[in-house]
């Protein structure tokens, strides 16, 4: 693989490559463009894409959060909580072409340097498609949070800071 461009802050015009993306990784778990337009507009500080010689090989999409139970897969949620006690890892998707180019640890740097900025002392997310033993590896542990819209194979996870 040829150089890594990297990670760099998403704009309102990669929400179609976002939604491109997630749809070829996500399969079922997929969302509307309109949610990562809303994530972005909610917090840009958050967006991120991963670029190679102008090419879109993948997003992550992160935001402050409050409470256990996580926003809800494929909705709008129009406004972050006023007092919001951690951040919260939205979605990390790469092409199978990023993946071994070590762009999701420089992804997993990202948010702990990002969550930390903001002041949280952990950054919590949902895992899907069998991805819990990634983040597994990333020093999250399991949570027994039940995450209803995300599926009953879906794991929550928490990292502390």
């Amino acid at each position: 693989m040829s150089s890594l461009a990297g990670w760099r802050p998403m704009g309102r015009g990669d929400v179609a490559a976002v939604a491109a993306i997630s749809d070829r990784v996500h399969g079922d778990y997929t969302e509307q463009p309109a949610i990562y337009d809303d994530r972005l507009r909610l917090y840009p500080a958050g967006c991120f894409l991963l670029e190679r010689d102008g090419q879109a090989l993948g997003y992550l999409i992160t935001h402050p959060w409050a409470g256990d139970r996580p926003p809800a897969l494929d909705r709008l949620i129009d406004r972050l909580p006023d007092a919001p006690d951690r951040y919260y890892l939205h979605d990390l998707a790469l092409l199978p072409e990023a993946r071994g180019t070590g762009a999701a640890a420089a992804a997993v740097d990202l948010i702990v340097a990002q969550a930390r900025t903001a002041g949280f002392d952990r950054i919590t997310l949902t895992a899907i498609n069998g991805a819990d033993a990634f983040w597994r590896r990333q020093d999250f542990v399991d949570l027994p949070v039940v995450a209803d819209s995300y599926g009953a194979d879906s794991v929550s996870m928490v990292r502390m800071l």
